[in-house]
């Protein structure tokens, strides 16, 4: 229960850091940066008696209507309350803290500051199972009828809106959105690395039954064992392979210095693992 109630707390954390950069980064500066909230930043142009929370929560629903149709229930709960909360907090912001003119004359500080607040919050999002919405949506309708990956068409509807709103807001702020879609990308990318960052680490040593022991039951953790053959002077070794997050390898590390210092150990940073005690499959 405890668990449940701090992945809702950091739901919303994210969805409100994602707002914050709406409303206080993007918004003054009509720098529309993909997604829902760039889409509804070029609409509040087009449509200005409308609060942009109103435009956002308005331009949610249809999306979640068209992808309905399109593609029956296969939207979370967690990804509807993200989505309708990050319209909320908008309007909130919007209520509470009205911005009359942008918090600098430098854009593109605010661009970074802002896009970096929100790609955190995205990521934040993202770890607890769910999305903002939004282009995911056309995303994912792009790829059950054209085959398109879903990353990449959630990167081409952003680019589209960024784009868009060239023909609104002029070229220079255009371009200024076009680099807001990439460094988001790329800070999302960051900070879920950060959140999930496992190693795979292989070990070659003269100790092996301690350090297989030691894993398995200090660690808590599991393990492969694969024979190998050295090809120096052709002794038998067995090469211990498993994964484990930070503080487990730093354990280990500690352990491996106290037995066997001339042990050989390689490590690899883990982007994605599945099964077993890490991500589902499906």
């Amino acid at each position: 229960m405890l668990k449940k109630i701090w992945s809702f707390l950091l739901m919303n954390l994210g969805s409100l850091a994602v707002a914050i950069n709406v409303h206080f980064f993007l918004s003054p500066n009509s720098l529309a940066t993909g997604g829902v909230s760039g889409l509804s930043i070029v609409t509040n142009k087009l449509l200005p008696d409308l609060s942009l929370g109103l435009i956002m929560l308005i331009l949610n629903i249809i999306l979640f209507i068209v992808g309905f149709i399109f593609l029956g229930f296969q939207f979370g709960a967690k990804t509807i309350y993200a989505s309708l909360a990050l319209s909320f907090f908008v309007w909130g912001l919007e209520a509470f803290f009205p911005m009359e003119q942008a918090l600098s004359d430098d854009l593109l500080i605010q661009l970074i500051i802002g896009q970096i607040i929100a790609a955190s919050g995205m990521a934040l999002v993202f770890h607890q199972g769910a999305s903002t919405g939004g282009t995911d949506i056309i995303a994912m309708i792009l790829h059950k009828y054209f085959s398109i990956d879903v990353g990449k068409g959630v990167l081409f509807s952003d680019i589209a809106i960024a784009v868009s709103s060239i023909f609104i807001f002029g070229p220079t702020i255009g371009m200024y959105a076009f680099f807001g879609v990439i460094l988001n990308g790329l800070v999302i990318d960051y900070t879920l690395q950060q959140f999930e960052d496992n190693k795979e680490v292989v070990i070659i040593s003269r100790e092996s039954e301690l350090v297989r022991s030691f894993i398995v039951n200090h660690l808590g953790r599991g393990a492969t064992i694969h024979h190998a053959k050295g090809a120096f002077n052709q002794d038998d070794k067995e090469v211990i392979t498993t994964i484990l997050n930070r503080k487990d390898y730093t354990a280990l590390k500690r352990y491996m210095t106290s037995i066997d210092q001339r042990a050989f150990i390689t490590v690899h940073s883990m982007n994605e693992i599945l099964g077993q005690n890490f991500k589902r499959l499906a």
